[in-house]
């Protein structure tokens, strides 16, 4: 019996890989691809490697089952195959993929390339095709990969309200709602692990929130608020630098800062000059990966809910000042705005701007190393 290896978010090993100056794991295509190589067949599974599965064969018909528990199977549920491999059949129900065999097939080989499963397949004899498909042995298996975790963090709460809309609507309650469907969505596509730093209305200091979130060793951290800002109107998306990059980002800023982040990292012992250049360097890559985020999310954003103009915005929040961790401030709309208040009343559009942030959480955490775009 063989295993396989599966790999972890790569966020939490930068610090070595700053040092080992490692490549950066290069993205999955999104569906599955059968294609021919000399007279066997080579079977490319996106998102499946980090996943639990288990391959089998069966003799009558000659087949292989690959079990992939929890698996989004994208593309048709059946595919014709080539050379070896009459058909793949995904069955739905049991999330398996059904592989049928022309004839007797030699052991195949299993191997991961960045998040993909892939299968070789070739003919083979049939008395080694018979002892393979003996009852209840599987060829090869793997287990999941860690999931990571993400950080959702609803602002304010207990005494601290927030904004407040024209009806009376508090900022405190409608962002712990709609952080509350968006754990629900990202938990049911289960490719991570959701905490929040808090689950009812209770206050928690800004450094307590950041806190939170490295002692849970989030890979991503999203802060959820819905403000006050006279004129505007729609979601938007922030990411951390000093200087904000307008008069709106560094009022809000300034509004929500209500204590800064302390406590440093465990780098190596190494010394000060090399600490600060690994802390720069982890500095970096974390704000790209903010960046990164941030794009994905006003994408994902776009077509669904009102958006600000300049979408995606740049200030010094205390809330996103984690050295180490991936970051963004979303602003799901403005209570000051009566047209953001009546829809973020409405658990529909809540549902809808969750469904978008988490898709984006979701694209990000498959795709990590995608390149940064420019900010707007």
């Amino acid at each position: 019996m063989r295993s396989t290896s599966t790999p972890s978010l790569p966020r939490r090993a930068f610090l070595a890989a700053a040092m080992a100056m490692l490549a950066a794991p290069q993205p999955a295509a999104a569906e599955a691809r059968l294609s021919a190589v000399g007279n066997g067949v080579r079977l490319v599974l996106p998102g499946a490697a980090g996943r639990q599965w288990r391959l089998n064969a069966v003799a009558r018909p000659a087949r292989l089952v690959l079990r992939l528990p929890r698996h989004d199977w994208e593309g048709p549920t059946l595919l014709r195959g080539t050379g070896p491999v009459v058909s793949l059949r995904w069955d739905t129900r049991v999330s398996q993929l059904v592989i049928d065999l022309a004839g007797p097939v030699a052991e195949p080989s299993v191997a991961r390339e960045g998040g993909a499963l892939v299968l070789s397949i070739r003919p083979g004899p049939a008395a080694a095709f018979a002892r393979m498909a003996g009852p209840n042995r599987p060829i090869a298996q793997g287990q999941a990969a860690p999931r990571p975790v993400v950080v959702l963090d609803p602002g304010h709460g207990g005494k601290d309200p927030g904004a407040i809309g024209a009806t009376g609507t508090q900022e405190k309650r409608i962002v712990l709602a709609a952080a509350q469907q968006m754990k629900r969505r990202l938990e049911a596509g289960g490719r991570c692990r959701v905490v929040m730093t808090r689950t009812r209305d209770v206050f928690v200091a800004l450094e307590r929130r950041v806190d939170f979130a490295r002692r849970n060793k989030g890979a991503l951290f999203v802060s959820i608020h819905a403000d006050s800002a006279p004129g505007a109107r729609g979601a938007s998306v922030y990411t951390l630098s000093e200087t904000a990059s307008d008069a709106l980002s560094a009022a809000l800023a300034r509004r929500e800062n209500a204590a800064d982040a302390r406590g440093g990292l465990n780098l190596p012992p190494v010394s000060p000059d090399v600490q600060r250049i690994l802390l720069s360097l982890v500095r970096q890559e974390t704000r790209q990966g903010s960046v990164r985020l941030a794009n994905m999310t006003v994408g994902a954003l776009r077509p669904r809910v009102p958006l600000l103009p300049n979408t995606h915005r740049q200030a010094a929040f205390a809330v996103l000042k984690a050295p180490d961790i991936p970051s963004m401030l979303v602003e799901i709309g403005f209570l000051s705005s009566r047209q953001d208040e009546a829809q973020l009343k409405r658990p529909e559009h809540r549902a809808v701007v969750a469904a978008a942030l988490a898709g984006a959480v979701e694209d990000y955490l498959e795709r990590p190393g995608l390149g940064v775009t420019s900010i707007g």
